[in-house]
Parts: C-alpha cells; sequence; structure tokens
C-alpha cells in the first residue's frame, strides 16, 4: 500500500514536470538548444506512463477480473492515460502528416487531468455530470438546432449583401456559433437591416442557452455535496 503511494506521487511529479517541459519546449529558443533533453524526457515519460497503464489494468484484473479492466479502460481516468501515451506510438508505426502530429502532441496536455485521479471534489463533480446527463444531452440537441437555425436564417438575410463571408449555411455556421455564445469576435457580421434585427434576436436568445447547462450543472453539482454533507452526518 505504502509502495502505491510512493509511485502515485511520483506519477503526479513525472505529470507537472512534463507540463513544464511542454510549455518550456513552446520557446524557440529553449527548444533549439535543449531540444534533445525534452525529446529524451518525453520517450521516457512515455514509457513509463505506458507502464503504469499496464500496472493499473493489472490492479483492475486483480480487483474484478476481466470485468475490472473493462471498467478500467473505458473509465474516464482510463481513456485520459490512454490518449497521454497513444500519439507517441502512432507516431512510431503510423506516417503521418507533420502538421497532424503536432496537433496529437497537445494530447500530452491531458496528463494534468491524471493529478485529479483521487480528488474527491472531482469525482463528486463528475458523478454530478451523470447525474444531468440526459438534461445535457437534450441542450446540446436545442444548441445544435438553433445553431443551425441562424446559420441558415442568416444566410439567406445576408447573402446577396455579403457573398465572401457569408457564402453557404455552413460557412454561416461559425456566425452562428459565436452569436449564440455571445462572444462575438466581430469579424463577421451582418449589415442589412433584416440581418441586424435577426442578430439582436439570436444575441438574446444566446444568452438563454449558455445559461441553460450551465444552470443544470450548478444544481446537480451543490445537490451531490449537499447529499454527501448529509451522509456524513
Amino acid at each position: 500500500m505504502k509502495s502505491k503511494i510512493i509511485f502515485d506521487k511520483f506519477i503526479y511529479l513525472l505529470i507537472i514536470a512534463n507540463v513544464l517541459a511542454m510549455i518550456l519546449e513552446s520557446h524557440v529558443s529553449i527548444r533549439n538548444v535543449y531540444g534533445f533533453y525534452f525529446n529524451f524526457f518525453e520517450t521516457v515519460s512515455i514509457y513509463i506512463f505506458s507502464f503504469e497503464y499496464l500496472y493499473r489494468i493489472r490492479l483492475a484484473y486483480l480487483d474484478n477480473q476481466l470485468k475490472g479492466v473493462s471498467k478500467y479502460v473505458f473509465s474516464t481516468f482510463g481513456l485520459i492515460d490512454l490518449i497521454s501515451i497513444l500519439p507517441f506510438f502512432l507516431n512510431q508505426f503510423v506516417k503521418v502528416d507533420g502538421r497532424f502530429l503536432r496537433i496529437l502532441r497537445l494530447f500530452r496536455l491531458t496528463r494534468i487531468f491524471k493529478l485529479g485521479r483521487d480528488s474527491s471534489s472531482l469525482k463528486l463533480f463528475v458523478q454530478a455530470l451523470r447525474g444531468v446527463k440526459n438534461e445535457l444531452k437534450f441542450t446540446l440537441f436545442l444548441s445544435s438546432l438553433a445553431i443551425l437555425f441562424s446559420a441558415s436564417a442568416i444566410y439567406y438575410l445576408e447573402h446577396e449583401a455579403q457573398p465572401e463571408k457569408f457564402s453557404s449555411i455552413t460557412e454561416s455556421i461559425w456566425w452562428a456559433t459565436v452569436s449564440l455564445a455571445t462572444v462575438g469576435y466581430g469579424d463577421v457580421y451582418p449589415i442589412t437591416p433584416g440581418g441586424k434585427i435577426f442578430a439582436s434576436f439570436i444575441s438574446l436568445i444566446g444568452i438563454g442557452i449558455v445559461a441553460i447547462p450551465t444552470g443544470i450543472i450548478s444544481a446537480s453539482f451543490v445537490e451531490e455535496i449537499y447529499t454527501l454533507r448529509r451522509e456524513k452526518k
């Protein structure tokens, strides 16, 4: 038991070191000088994380045999453990485009989520999400429907005035998404009277669409905290 605690602490420190290395490696001046050491550290870390992944599979098997293995592999942290090492091995055995590989390297950042493996607060939050998954699925469907409707409407309202910016409904999805999310980058915006009126209406609707899932998650999280405290009493 003590050895497991020591091993977990070592993994946590290694995760933090990996995140720091990723940040430092993004600086060209540092990468040009210490690039070899970054690559060596990444390779060693991958093998350690791979060993950890197999080690946790073994523990899951000893706990509940194949059912335990399946439960771990398809669990949230099991998937995070796999995603954090998969890009490295994918690059070793499959020839991939360099740009795609650079994107895959971002998955190294998922290792930081492993720090929350034993966090009771994170587990409570995950439990709260599971409790309202059906409601969140509905809000996702509602949001997708609202985006599609908004993109279609703004396309017909603005296409003639701005054919290069609203060339299709697909292109208009970007405007609909940022407008409903109340971000509004300002790179694409309506200029016709009908488009402006519709955009004002959509911006107000967007406040409600963003607030609905936020309220659902907050209420579920508070309920889980209340239930936990009541059980402790």
